[in-house]
């Protein structure tokens, strides 16, 4: 995969370089429309609004990107599963460093990664995925989001993101400082002044209204080419193909409330979480058809790159998605049988994942005999709680036991009968029901 990262990074330095350079020219336009000689303020109000971005992903990329998502982290304690499938991924891909795990509380089922560095990464998962996605589809899923941090796109999407960020920013505040100013400018004081200075502001207007969409479809074009690419890795990490590609039925089939989040932060997702179901590709899609995607990986002969490519070439007659060199040096790779599941309904998988949310959210748990579980919020001081369902007056431990129940898993209420004042006995050993 060397060569596919190097060509990875030299294709990101040209795209945030045409970026930036759509950026420096609305901004030097923009200025020379308010004054025929403030071209150069403009440029550098620009630039320091780049600037001023770009330090921000820096100093904290990840963690801005993770927040608007509402994702949470969890430990290996309260996520075992998700955990360990991670750090499956996190060796097979040869990262220098384990990526934080999170979670989103949301139906609908999709992930992300982050990371301008694989060295400070991070996966998020929805509580959607972990309820509908079995064991198989859920390593695809991750070994997918590894992709994309090993191939060093979540470096690229977020660079792309904060550049696109800049110049929607700049461009909004043009066109509402012209609204507000009704166009007026300095006038020059000759007459060949006053056509330039007209011209000025017209190519500002311009650039104004097609900038940010330049931008955008730039963006998205690449982003597009980079999921074949993260497709690729996960069917090499996982050595089994149809478990992303079953991943990817269940992710766009699902026809429930989208995730909640911003369109900066929707390429990066699995499948866009913005997009409407079966929507078609075009220059605004981030995007490629996962009927598509799909259709590639059940095409593949093997769980290499080399046959990911064949399997591309076949369907696109294209030439392909990786290089050379790449494909000379990919070794063959037998496709693994399924693995054996557990039989667990959706509703059981639901209930896990929304148990891991709790837990990071540091969540107690009582279990009543009734089979009911009373959720207790962190600094929950009342020295009893009725069930809803059956009544039972329950007993709340101690305000420093139930802090360390909810760190750990639960609190758990063992009846003998229905005696109010009973004692709750704590475990650690996993969610009560």
């Amino acid at each position: 995969m060397w060569e596919a990262i190097q060509s990875n990074k030299r294709k990101s330095v040209v795209l945030i370089g045409l970026l930036a350079g759509v950026l420096i020219a609305l901004g030097y336009f923009a200025g020379a429309a308010f004054d025929p000689e403030g071209g150069g303020f403009g440029l550098l109000t620009a630039v320091g609004l780049w600037f001023i971005l770009m330090a921000i992903a820096f100093a904290g990329g990840n963690r801005i990107l993770l927040a608007t998502s509402g994702a949470r982290e969890v430990t290996r304690e309260q996520a075992p599963q998700l955990y360990n499938i991670v750090e499956e991924m996190k060796i097979a891909s040869g990262l220098p460093a384990m990526p934080k795990v999170f979670i989103i509380d949301s139906d609908a089922p999709n992930a992300f990664a982050v990371g301008l560095k694989p060295e400070n990464s991070a996966v998020a998962v929805t509580t959607g995925l972990l309820a509908r996605l079995n064991r198989d589809e859920l390593q695809g899923v991750v070994a997918h989001e590894i992709g994309h941090i090993a191939n060093r796109d979540t470096l690229f999407m977020t660079l792309a993101g904060m550049t696109v960020g800049a110049i929607i920013i700049l461009a909004d505040v043009f066109l509402r400082g012209m609204w507000i100013s009704g166009g007026r400018r300095r006038s020059s004081s000759s007459k060949g002044g006053g056509q330039a200075a007209a011209i000025m502001a017209i190519v500002a207007v311009v650039l104004a209204v097609i900038a940010p969409l330049l931008g955008q479809i730039l963006y998205f074009a690449c982003s597009r080419k980079r999921e074949y690419l993260a497709d690729a890795s996960a069917a090499q990490f996982t050595r089994y193909p149809e478990g992303l590609a079953s991943a990817l039925e269940k992710i766009s089939g699902y026809k429930g409330a989208k995730v909640q989040v911003s369109k900066a932060v929707a390429p990066m997702f699995t499948v866009n979480p913005l997009a409407a179901a079966g929507s078609s590709s075009s220059v605004f899609s981030t995007h490629p058809p996962t009927a598509d995607r799909i259709q590639v990986l059940r095409a593949m002969a093997g769980g290499s790159l080399a046959a990911y490519d064949m399997a591309f070439r076949k369907l696109h007659s294209d030439k392909g998605v990786l290089g050379a060199r790449t494909l000379a040096a990919s070794k063959e790779i037998e496709v693994r049988p399924a693995r054996v599941q557990k039989k667990v309904t959706q509703a059981e998988q639901l209930r896990a994942a929304k148990d891991i949310l709790n837990q990071a959210a540091r969540f107690a748990t009582i279990a009543c005999a009734c089979g009911l579980r009373i959720k207790l919020p962190p600094g929950f001081e009342e020295k009893s709680v009725r069930c809803p369902r059956c009544g039972r007056q329950h007993t709340t431990p101690s305000p420093e036991l139930l802090a360390g129940a909810a760190a750990l898993q639960t609190v758990r209420i063992v009846h003998t009968d229905d005696s109010a004042d009973e004692q709750p006995h704590l475990h650690s050993g996993g969610a009560g029901r």
